[in-house]
């Protein structure tokens, strides 16, 4: 089912990674590629609120995901442009509203993420009056989702040092985006959801990186009710999860996952004897 996604990694854009040669531990000469960082400046109207490092692809979908994940966009706020300029490598986001976020970029938390990302003000903010909803997971949704997502096409396959999510309704996959962050990967999901007016009570967030606390929020900011991982848990990610009611599943592998959050969401529907375990060693392009 992956031929319906909406977005995917576009492989053949030659700005995502570098070819680069190398010595491998027998002395020979290696060709590989890999993923490229570049800087973006965010905007909001005429203030500049961060610098994000990322692999530089859907950059307005990164800006907008990332100011609404800060709760600096509202979910009522009307984007009127979102202007991308590749040359100075920044975005600037107009809204109707008219925005002012100095006393709240005075206080910023580094994340857990990969290439450390940044929030802004507490990290709980908004988070008292979420209560997602109670949305049926069927467990052989799971199974599919981590079949065609770990067997689909990427930047990751192709160079790997990068994390992906995916934006998926029951077992169908809709929206793929990587980055060198998760966290960026997964705001870049939340700017395509807010341009395009996508809802989120039905949907599921598959991430391939840890269920931080910042992952947990940034899905329950969403109101996207399940969030799954191949990876494990921190035990704040598990504490929030619990308290907005998001279903959290993790170490997703072959036939075997663990949920830590919202498991009477569960539909017991799939034959678990009739699911493959994975192979123990995935094969990189290139690398064994």
């Amino acid at each position: 089912m992956t031929e319906q996604l909406l977005i995917k990694p576009n492989l053949l854009d030659a700005r995502l990674t570098r070819g680069v040669s190398g010595v491998d531990h027998h002395g020979e000469i290696q060709n590989i590629r890999v993923v490229e960082e570049r800087p973006l400046t965010i905007y909001l109207n005429g203030q500049e609120i961060v610098t994000a490092m990322t692999i530089g692809d859907y950059p307005e979908y990164l800006a907008v995901g990332y100011l609404r994940n800060q709760a600096m966009l509202l979910p009522d706020d009307v984007v009127t442009r979102v202007d991308f300029d590749e040359e100075v490598e920044t975005v600037v986001v107009r809204t109707e509203r008219k925005t002012d976020y100095e006393e709240k970029l005075k206080k910023k938390t580094r994340t857990s993420g990969c290439a450390v990302g940044t929030v802004f003000g507490d990290m709980m903010d908004g988070l008292d009056d979420v209560q997602l909803p109670a949305t049926p997971l069927k467990t052989s949704w799971l199974y599919s989702l981590a079949h065609q997502i770990n067997t689909m096409p990427s930047l990751y396959l192709e160079a790997g040092a990068i994390h992906g999510s995916v934006l998926c309704r029951e077992d169908v996959p809709l929206v793929y985006m990587e980055d060198v962050g998760r966290h960026n990967a997964v705001d870049k999901i939340a700017g395509w959801m807010m341009l395009e007016g996508e809802t989120a009570d039905d949907k599921i967030m598959y991430t391939t990186g840890r269920l931080t606390s910042e992952m947990v929020i940034k899905t329950a900011m969403m109101g996207i009710p399940t969030l799954a991982s191949r990876s494990g848990f921190t035990a704040w990610g598990v504490e929030i999860a619990r308290q907005v009611g998001l279903t959290l599943i993790g170490r997703m592998r072959g036939k075997r996952f663990i949920c830590l959050s919202g498991a009477d969401r569960l539909e017991w529907d799939a034959d678990v004897n009739a699911v493959k375990d994975e192979p123990k060693k995935f094969v990189r392009k290139g690398k064994v």
